[in-house]
């Protein structure tokens, strides 16, 4: 047997039989949001934050709208009670804002925590203690009742100390921790000692959190526990049921959501979602979740940068560029077929009408991204990502063709360059590739309107002057008509495009033409002042490009030929 042995873990207990309702339902509102940044996120950093980080971070928690923030442990730690005091002292909390403290079930660090909240309006007290088998058996040696007596001598102090000031609207929260491998009977005997204690009423609510401390089984199970435990417990509507979700297994987020469903009303978490082992529930990644379900979150997630900017400086962590929602890369497609439909779809979605835009969830542009990023071009890209970012960044709209042709060329230059081409490489190749203004090249040209129309042009080739008449039934047919009579070549058009340039381009329209010149078949592109000299110039590119692969041809026929 190797050293990687699935048998030493057995899977998590299952909840037992009850009527369970939350998968029949859906969310339609946000729960009330608690950010741990400055508790649970600062005492996982491998260098705490400073008092002056930690104001900075709170004035972002506060800029993005969560009214329930847990500012520290005053009674264990000297720069948490500064904080604290800072709030307080310098009256830093707004009036819809409730700040929480959290303190173990001993009597000097409750009546320390009551100490640093001197002269605050409002503030929950967060009492805890862990209630797990293995904290029980292995930690604490303890039975259930001595536990429960832990957590109800903590709830006595609690409430004998908040009425020393009567002045404060003081809530009650009690959290049993490791409620994730606890089990049901007694996470709902202990909670029911407490709330014995605190005597909880419909107009004076106690908050029960419910931490999924170490994340030991898949979402749904956090979700079974969470509404069996509503079902359960006394007094439900003197009750605000909390969760608190770790990310061990990778469902913080998951778990979370599925507890909303389930009777919770109130989620804790980070910013971006830092947090001990695997880090805290995201309240950036749920609050969007719901967001892009059409439910208000009622939180100000329009500047992600600013809070990505904050998080990262204060906690030393940077953000992966795939992070959901908010990542640097996640509104960008390198697939061929991805840009396709997005393209595609951006051109049809209406200011109007519901978002209906493939492969992107929500409009970029509501958190502040535009779509500079969303296509970009690598090797593995295909002709739709080159097309939208010629559209996007220099109004050139390519036919189907051109497309076709340009591709394998952007490709090459892709795998060449082992990376991303810009819109301006892209540019750069298609010119370089399908235009050539010489030999031959547009001096001046004139049209005359009778029965047909009559064109006089003036060329440029080999530094010779050539003064050319043609006519047909149109500027391009007038010009090849010209051609064909002066140098014996057969022109015809194969496919045609023009269209006019936004007004921050240098010229103001492009023209691309597919020709069969002499049985072969170009491409070409040129653009200029004016649709009729774009289209010309594109003509005469076709035909510099024919003779140059023509002579090329014919100079290797003729080393073939000497070998």
């Amino acid at each position: 047997m190797t050293a990687f042995n699935h048998r030493k873990y057995s899977p998590a207990p299952r909840v037992p039989a009850f009527n369970r309702q939350w998968p029949d339902r859906d969310l339609e509102s946000a729960p009330i949001w608690v950010s741990e940044d400055l508790r649970d996120g600062n005492q996982a950093l491998l260098e705490p934050m400073s008092v002056e980080q930690k104001k900075r971070f709170w004035k972002q928690i506060i800029r993005v709208g969560i009214k329930e923030v847990m500012v520290g442990f005053p009674s264990a730690s000297q720069p948490d009670y500064d904080f604290v005091r800072w709030l307080i002292e310098e009256d830093q909390i707004p009036e819809d804002v409730t700040i929480a403290v959290l303190v173990q079930c001993r009597e000097h660090l409750i009546e320390k925590t009551f100490e640093a909240l001197v002269g605050v309006k409002r503030a929950i007290i967060h009492l805890y203690n862990s209630t797990s088998t293995t904290q029980r058996e292995r930690v604490f040696e303890m039975d259930r009742d001595g536990i429960i007596n832990i957590a109800v001598s903590g709830a006595q102090w609690v409430r004998e100390h908040a009425e020393r000031y009567p002045q404060v609207d003081w809530r009650f929260q009690y959290s049993p921790e490791s409620f994730s491998s606890t089990e049901l009977d007694f996470s709902l005997a202990i909670c029911e000692a407490v709330m014995d204690v605190w005597q909880p009423t419909p107009d004076n609510k106690c908050i029960l959190n419910l931490p999924n401390t170490v994340e030991v089984a898949g979402p749904h199970h956090h979700a079974d526990q969470i509404e069996y435990f509503c079902q359960n417990i006394s007094r439900r509507d003197s009750v605000i049921i909390s969760v608190h979700t770790h990310n061990d297994r990778g469902g913080a987020v998951a778990a979370a959501e599925l507890a909303l469903l389930a009777g919770a009303e109130r989620v804790e978490g980070t910013l971006l979602g830092n947090g001990e082992r695997t880090g805290n529930m995201d309240i950036v990644t749920l609050a969007m979740n719901l967001y892009s379900q059409g439910i208000d979150p009622e939180l100000d997630l329009s500047r992600p940068d600013e809070i990505i900017q904050v998080v990262t400086e204060c906690t030393g962590i940077t953000m992966h560029p795939r992070h959901p929602w908010v990542g640097e890369m996640v509104y960008t497609a390198f697939s061929g077929s991805h840009q396709d439909a997005i393209r595609k779809s951006l051109k049809k979605q209406g200011d109007d009408e519901p978002w209906q835009v493939a492969y992107l969830p929500i409009d970029p542009r509501d958190i502040g991204r535009d779509y500079q990023a969303v296509i970009r071009v690598n090797s593995q890209s295909g002709k739709g990502g080159m097309a939208f970012l010629l559209e996007r960044d220099y109004g050139i709209s390519l036919p189907r063709w051109m497309m076709l042709a340009l591709a394998p060329h952007v490709q090459k230059e892709s795998e060449r360059l082992s990376g991303e081409l810009s819109s301006e490489s892209i540019r750069r190749l298609l010119f370089n590739t399908f235009m050539r203004e010489g030999p031959l090249s547009l001096v001046d040209y004139r049209l005359s309107r009778a029965s047909e129309e009559g064109l006089s042009i003036t060329l440029e080739q080999g530094g010779e002057r050539l003064a050319l008449e043609g006519s047909g039934n149109g500027a391009m047919s007038a010009f090849m008509n010209a051609w064909q009579r002066h140098s014996g070549q057969q022109v015809g058009i194969l496919d045609y495009n023009e269209h006019s340039l936004g007004e921050d381009s240098e010229a103001n329209a492009i023209a691309f033409v597919q020709l069969n010149v002499d049985g072969q078949r170009i491409c070409a592109v040129a653009e200029d002042s004016d649709t009729v000299s774009a289209s010309l110039k594109a003509i005469i590119s076709g035909i510099n490009l024919c003779n140059e692969t023509t002579g090329a041809r014919d100079g290797l026929t003729a080393m073939a030929d000497s070998v």
